[in-house]
């Protein structure tokens, strides 16, 4: 029994996720066709777990407000699962669960751990065995199908729970940060495995993650949220090109700023002009550039970089040979260097720096 094919893409999740944990409410519409992959974004607290929880059937939708208003609300494939006058079990739903930390059976083989949900939802123990070891397959771990959890690797291990969890044909497949726990030398691994049985799913995939890698790599569409409301979402090329928020702009790796353009190049950003490549728009707008244009010196740059900013380093990070320096004053960036360049300069929290960046790898959009 191998995994079901792709059909011709229909609209299998409209859900309007509304919930309340406390004072804090979560107001989220979500909708995706057959095969697509969303991935959830936000801070801590922003309530992507909640959205999660709301569609497996763990939490109960609420209301639109305290006094009223319309009820949240998922339909998957057509069929209600939680709305007025409805709400099915977490057990009846066609949904597949993935945590960080896999939560196999110890005491199973990595087989019968997968052949548990078939079974569970009254396959005979040879369609269940089939079933489990086409998905172990997909995933490259048949190998391991006589093996229990405690001797296989943790990176295996979340593949076989990724198994588990399509096993079962769910329509609707939540992974809650599913490659967090991974140690970085599983990670990749586990990314590829997983993106490439995402490919041959025709149910919808959801995934909650802080990794802008996992985002990028692995989700058709990206929705960020702030305190339980949606502040962007869009294809991953859009989001990285044209962010509209501070957190959006962190994970696409860019310094982003608010202000007004005045004519073609001008922006003005807080009282400070920043000249940006050519643009034809007037009015309310975002101004974005990475932080390997930004150049530093120990000394106002002469030259032909339009944009120089006296500043002072916040705070350096060293990653391999790159460091990520934190600069504050008339404008707050990020600037990227080599560690050769760190050295040189010898940069240090309080040390003062002229920033630049030239006005090409500038870029301003309408808000």
């Amino acid at each position: 029994m191998s995994p079901p094919p792709i059909p011709s893409a229909t609209r299998v999740l409209d859900a309007h996720v509304l919930a309340r944990r406390g004072s804090f409410a979560v107001d989220v519409p979500l909708h995706a066709d057959a095969g697509q992959v969303i991935a959830i974004l936000g801070p801590n607290g922003a309530g992507k777990t909640t959205v999660l929880h709301v569609l497996a059937g763990l939490l109960e939708p609420t209301r639109a407000s305290p006094q009223g208003g319309h009820l949240g609300q998922v339909t998957v494939d057509g069929d209600p699962w939680a709305g007025p006058s409805v709400s099915v079990a977490p057990e009846v739903r066609r949904v597949g669960l993935l945590a960080a930390e896999h939560l196999l059976f110890p005491h199973l083989t990595v087989l019968r751990n997968v052949a548990y949900g078939p079974r569970a939802r009254g396959a005979s123990r040879r369609d269940a065995t089939r079933r489990a070891m086409a998905e172990l397959e997909a995933l490259g771990v048949a190998d391991l199908a006589g093996r229990r959890p405690g001797q296989i690797s943790h990176g295996q291990a979340q593949r076989v729970a990724l198994a588990r969890a399509l096993a079962t044909d769910p329509r609707l497949l939540l992974l809650d940060e599913p490659l967090s726990a991974l140690d970085p030398a599983a990670r990749p691994e586990v990314r590829a495995a997983l993106a490439s049985r995402l490919t041959a799913y025709d149910g919808v995939t959801v995934i909650v993650t802080h990794d802008p890698l996992d985002a990028l790599t692995l989700a058709d569409r990206l929705v960020f949220l702030e305190e339980g409301r949606i502040v962007q979402e869009g294809g991953p090329r859009d989001i990285v090109e044209h962010p509209r928020n501070r957190y959006v702009a962190q994970v696409a790796g860019l310094n982003l700023f608010s202000g007004t353009a005045s004519d073609g190049l001008h922006v003005d950003v807080d009282g400070l002009t920043v000249v940006a490549g050519e643009h034809d728009h007037r009015g309310p707008s975002w101004v974005a550039f990475a932080p390997s244009a930004v150049a530093l010196h120990p000394e106002r740059p002469a030259g032909s970089p339009r944009n120089t900013w006296d500043l002072t380093v916040a705070s350096v990070e060293l990653i391999g040979q790159t460091a990520r320096v934190r600069c504050t004053g008339v404008i707050d960036l990020v600037a990227e260097i080599t560690a050769g360049s760190l050295t040189t300069l010898r940069l240090h929290p309080g040390s003062p720096v002229w920033a630049s960046v030239k006005a090409t790898e500038i870029r301003a959009y309408p808000a």
